[in-house]
């Protein structure tokens, strides 16, 4: 049905007034049903101290979704709210997390970033030359991961995009496998984040895994994404764990909290992936809208904590 406000016809004035407020309340409703549900979570929330968190899941969050914090801050405030580890991380930053007690449970910082990847072989050269540089320094800063991207298909089939990776994951393993350095290749929506992007669907990341066939490579299990592209999480989750060496968090739809506004139910997935035997982090990966972030963080450490 076409909208009433683009037809030629004009709308009478008090017609146009009417549909004008009730735009004007849903937006406001929007954005006091936000508020709400914060104040809400803050007063339910239990205090650290009177209910420690149990800690079956290691609690990590990904730094680019707190990029107006400082980092410091971000350390103190994040480890009060129950966090062991900060991901996404440069290796330049380890220091600062270290002084807060904290692990970096994944460094990025490769060479093309998401889009120029490893599934073309002009890259390979200089993502190679990158591992060869930071891995020894992850190593000896007593960090385990770190990330790396398919890139976008441009043309490419996913055939060949397949095999591009694995000649130059091939090229890598020797480098981390020597330093005890797992690599993760992350899976991402192409639907809606990342147009194009290759390693889009967990079955094409589980055939990558096993043709490299190296405990120093696994996916990064990205729930959010992964519900976009595939859904059947927690059975995913169960049939391809293996695979999986780290895993993010994120509301669907829309990338925000991962509480009862969204169609995931973390507790059950926490609980999916804790029966798998994994003992590594999982990040929160979502970006907060409550008007105290870290607030945001610590109702999403509480879901995540089975």
């Amino acid at each position: 049905m076409p909208n009433p406000l683009f037809m030629d016809q004009p709308l009478p004035r008090r017609e146009l007034i009417k549909k004008v407020a009730v735009g004007a309340a849903a937006i406001a409703s929007t954005k006091a049903f936000s508020s709400h549900h914060e104040k809400a979570a803050k007063k339910a929330m239990p205090s650290e101290h009177n209910t420690p968190l149990l800690r079956n899941i290691r609690h990590s969050a990904c730094r680019w979704c707190y990029n107006s914090i400082e980092l410091d801050e971000l350390c103190r405030r994040g480890k009060e709210a129950g966090l062991e580890a900060i991901d996404l991380v440069n290796v330049d930053e380890i220091p600062t997390l270290k002084k807060h007690g904290l692990a970096a449970s994944l460094v990025w910082g490769v060479p093309g970033g998401i889009v120029q990847g490893l599934n073309r072989l002009e890259n390979h050269d200089e993502i190679v030359a990158y591992f060869e540089d930071v891995t020894p320094k992850v190593a000896a800063e007593g960090m385990k991961r770190i990330i790396v991207f398919s890139g976008n298909r441009d043309g490419l089939d996913d055939e060949q995009g397949l095999e591009n990776c694995k000649i130059g994951l091939d090229r890598i393993m020797p480098i981390v496998e020597k330093h005890k350095i797992q690599v993760v290749m992350e899976l991402l929506n192409s639907k809606r984040s990342h147009p194009d992007y290759q390693c889009d669907h967990t079955l094409w990341g589980v055939e990558l895994a096993k043709q490299v066939s190296s405990e120093n490579f696994k996916l990064l299990y990205d729930i959010y994404h992964m519900q976009i592209m595939d859904g059947d999480v927690i059975a995913t989750i169960r049939d391809y764990h293996q695979y999986f060496g780290h895993y993010h968090t994120g509301g669907v739809p829309g990338r925000n909290e991962i509480n009862e506004t969204q169609e995931l139910y973390y507790p059950a997935i926490m609980k999916a992936i804790l029966e798998t035997g994994y003992d590594g982090y999982v990040a929160q990966e979502f970006v907060p809208t409550w008007d105290d972030p870290i607030a945001a963080l610590a109702a999403a450490i509480r879901i995540c904590d089975v």
